[in-house]
């Protein structure tokens, strides 16, 4: 839902890319000196994905998590510190957010279609609804020292913060190989530093809806030393009854969300704030989503149905970092 802008040709600038986490990550540097040669940083980049990849996946059932999942009620397992670090941010997120933000909404997700282990899209009935519900929820977990328990048969899905976390782990491991100019992407999620070598900034185009499942682009931002994530509910859906429903799911109802936000971008220096940021602004919606972007200082980058057509809405903080037109229709 970002893509990159192309630049010159004839620069000197490496590209390594891969499959990881049932998509795709690519990285675009400027080596030094000091920087190892480009299989060397291809190994380094590869290791933390598989790393994660063996902690996070919720495909993989030899997963940490997936093995976590497993457990039933009243079980303890001990985590990894990636691990432990992300159900943290995950808890504030819920906290700050009234439980807009849940990490524990993996059983709703399969019941409605749209996790790893769903029967197929479709709404569900009252008593499915009830008893999956009934173990969502951060309430039902609690950490013990290094180990995480849990009170029902709860499921943990990080999918949501884990390629931003992914995106900020690559971008530190660059920095301590030397690399200073560098843009780094993982499934969608992006964070760009430093310039090019003709001294141009990275630059990357948001995209706006143009149509069902289609894209376009709306606008391009300069980036140096931040991480960027968009959210949208135009593009994994279904329908049913005359009615569409998103992929993006409110936790305190447990259903897609039904407001009129298209999609929503948040500019962070940490991907994985911008990565949690976007879902959890997506969930609230355009006006409550607006409000807690505003009060809280975010750059964040909203594109409203209305009608036809779009409209967006920028923060102040958004408009402070890229100045440009607001409120305008797309």
């Amino acid at each position: 839902m970002l893509l990159t802008l192309l630049y010159g040709c004839g620069e000197r600038i490496e590209r390594l890319s891969g499959p990881t986490m049932g998509s795709s990550y690519s990285i675009q540097y400027v080596p030094t000196a000091q920087t190892p040669d480009p299989q060397r940083v291809k190994a380094e980049v590869e290791a933390i994905l598989s790393g994660l990849d063996e902690q996070f996946s919720t495909w993989r059932a030899d997963s940490v998590v997936s093995r976590f999942n497993a457990q039933p009620a009243g079980a303890c397992m001990a985590l990894p510190d990636d691990m432990r670090q992300l159900l943290a941010y995950g808890e504030q997120l819920s906290g700050d957010s009234g439980g807009a933000f849940d990490l524990t909404v993996g059983p709703l997700l399969n019941l409605w279609g749209f996790g790893p282990q769903s029967r197929g899209e479709g709404v569900p009935d009252a008593a499915e609804l009830a008893r999956e519900r009934a173990r969502v929820g951060h309430r039902h977990l609690r950490v013990e020292g290094d180990k995480l328990c849990k009170d029902v048969a709860a499921e943990l899905d990080f999918d949501s913060i884990v390629a931003g976390h992914a995106v900020d782990r690559i971008s530190a491991r660059l920095v301590e190989l030397g690399v200073r100019g560098y843009l780094v992407e993982v499934t969608g999620e992006l964070k760009a530093a430093g310039r090019k070598p003709d001294g141009s900034p990275w630059r990357i185009a948001l995209e706006v809806p143009s149509g069902e499942r289609e894209r376009r682009i709306e606008r391009s931002i300069e980036l140096d030393g931040y991480g960027v994530s968009t959210s949208g509910d135009y593009r994994n859906y279904f329908e049913e009854g005359g009615r569409r429903y998103s992929h993006t799911f409110d936790p305190r109802r447990g259903e897609p969300v039904r407001h009129a936000l298209a999609a929503v971008t948040v500019v962070d220096p940490s991907a994985l704030h911008a990565d949690g940021l976007s879902t959890l602004l997506m969930v609230l919606g355009p006006e409550e989503g607006y409000a807690f972007a505003e009060r809280r200082g975010l750059a964040a980058y909203f594109i409203v149905r209305q009608g036809q057509g779009f409209v967006a809405r920028s923060t102040p903080r958004f408009q402070a970092l890229f100045p440009g037109q607001d409120g305008a229709k797309l």
